[in-house]
């Protein structure tokens, strides 16, 4: 098995894409809406992490997490977070897609890629390009016109406190290193 090597950097910022198995679009469903945010909460009690910015898609999704001073440990925070969804919701997702022998011989279920993206946030100016990743990201995937027309997004909180002016990635691509429209 291969030994994935991640960056642990107590107290950083990361970058997370997550994604679901064979990226079925069962994510903005009310129920899993409902499981996920559930589960956030639940992972945060024991496993504190800022939510700096979040979209969520039909297929995956996107976020900045700020890990508290002294822990580095993101890996387990998601894992724990797929774990308590597909647990505690998986059967009420109705996901009906077969499971293969290696996901039985562990155990899993078939709602989540197993792997997950991140990036170690350098710097503000990094996590600003990121921000605006995240927020346009539901017009590239030709979800809405407008980044505001996306509901599951932070992009409408950092509206409300000035951080965007109202009508942010309305009438213009913002632009960003074209590494990150790779993601």
């Amino acid at each position: 098995m291969p030994n994935y090597r991640r960056t642990k950097h107590p107290g950083g910022t990361y970058f997370l894409t997550q994604v679901t198995h064979h990226r079925q679009p069962w994510l903005i469903s009310d129920i899993a809406r409902l499981a996920l945010r559930t589960a956030i909460t639940h992972v945060r009690h024991n496993y504190p992490f800022t939510i700096n910015a979040f979209v969520l898609l039909p297929n995956h999704f996107h976020c900045l997490w700020t890990l508290p001073e002294g822990d580095g440990d993101l890996s387990t925070r998601l894992r724990l977070i797929k774990t308590f969804v597909t647990k505690r919701y998986g059967n009420q997702l109705e996901i009906y897609a077969d499971i293969s022998s290696s996901r039985q011989k562990r155990q899993e279920r078939n709602l989540w890629q197993r792997r997950f993206w991140e990036h170690l946030i350098r710097d503000d100016r990094d996590f600003a390009n990121h921000c605006d990743y995240i927020h346009y990201n539901p017009v590239r995937h030709q979800l809405c016109q407008s980044p505001q027309d996306w509901q599951f997004s932070t992009i409408h909180r950092f509206i409300n406190q000035g951080i965007y002016p109202p009508n942010w990635g309305m009438s213009e691509i913002p632009e960003m290193f074209n590494s990150i429209w790779d993601i």
